[in-house]
């Protein structure tokens, strides 16, 4: 679910319309979502049922929670964002959202829910949407970061770059793209000189609390565990094989949590489970390599 706000003026809108594309050309090409698994929601949009009211933004989310437990929903806020009294709120063609607003209309999904607000007043969403088996990505840390944000334009320039599949494994996380559009969002104030007005965070342990990217923590577990790409258990029509795939994903997780975990625990503790856990994840991948 894409939604790029109301735009105020045609430079804005402009450059909207070129994101919406090549987020677009990235789902359909490189990741390989059906055309039918994205809505896009637009101030651009010429259909009624396709602009960025309020109304259609309820809209798709009640139709997304007839979905799975097994279902990835990937929802981006592209554009402007405003903080009143401590309201943050992503501006619409209409009457606005405010950050408790998307919360509640997230509640219900029944699936993992990776959340994506690339506004200047993004950071008080991370409180508020934050949760258990959801990943909650803000382009500011602070309420005092409110300017419009170079974080949109990077994020998409990630999903894009085949650079971004840092560990090389044909598959992009949630993390990989986190991570090169925060080093790009870096490299951006760097090379101008200027003082960074913008730091991304991400949260996907529930503590609503967030990390840059190398900041100490215990997030990223999940985010590096959540792909953006189709499924493979999806993707087989053997149940064995789906059912192991499965397995391999839960142990891929455990495996990150428990690195998260490492400076607080004693080193001998940490060796044992990290060993038992590689030693099931080489059998299932092997039990996996078998079957294809």
């Amino acid at each position: 679910m894409l939604v790029f706000g109301a735009p105020g003026g045609e430079t804005y809108a402009a450059t909207y319309g070129k994101w919406e594309d090549a987020l677009v050309q990235s789902l359909q090409g490189r990741l390989a979502f059906a055309p039918d698994r994205i809505t896009v929601l637009s101030g651009r949009s010429g259909d009624p049922s396709l602009r960025s009211t309020k109304e259609n933004v309820r809209r798709v989310f009640a139709g997304l929670r007839s979905g799975s437990r097994d279902d990835v929903v990937l929802v981006v806020l592209i554009g402007h964002g405003t903080l009143d009294a401590g309201t943050a709120k992503f501006n619409l063609v209409g009457p606005d959202l405010d950050a408790a607003q998307w919360a509640a209309l997230i509640e219900p999904l029944p699936g993992r829910v990776v959340f994506v607000n690339a506004t200047g007043a993004s950071f008080p969403f991370l409180d508020q949407v934050s949760g258990r088996n959801r990943i909650v990505v803000t382009a500011t840390d602070s309420t005092a970061q409110r300017f419009d944000t170079v974080f949109p334009d990077l994020f998409v320039k990630a999903m894009e770059d085949p650079a971004t599949d840092q560990d090389r494994n044909g598959r992009l996380s949630l993390y990989e793209v986190f991570a090169a559009t925060s080093a790009a969002v870096r490299q951006y104030y760097e090379q101008r000189g200027q003082l960074a007005t913008e730091r991304a965070l991400l949260d996907d342990n529930g503590d609503r609390i967030g990390r840059e990217v190398g900041a100490p923590g215990q997030d990223g577990a999940l985010a590096r565990t959540t792909y953006l790409d189709r499924d493979p258990v999806t993707a087989t029509t053997d149940p064995e094989v789906a059912a192991l795939l499965s397995r391999q994903r839960a142990l891929e997780e455990q495996a990150e949590a428990l690195k998260q975990r490492k400076p607080s625990m004693p080193a001998a503790v940490w060796d044992a489970q990290f060993e038992k856990l590689m030693i099931e994840l080489a059998r299932v991948s092997r039990a996996i390599r078998s079957r294809s």
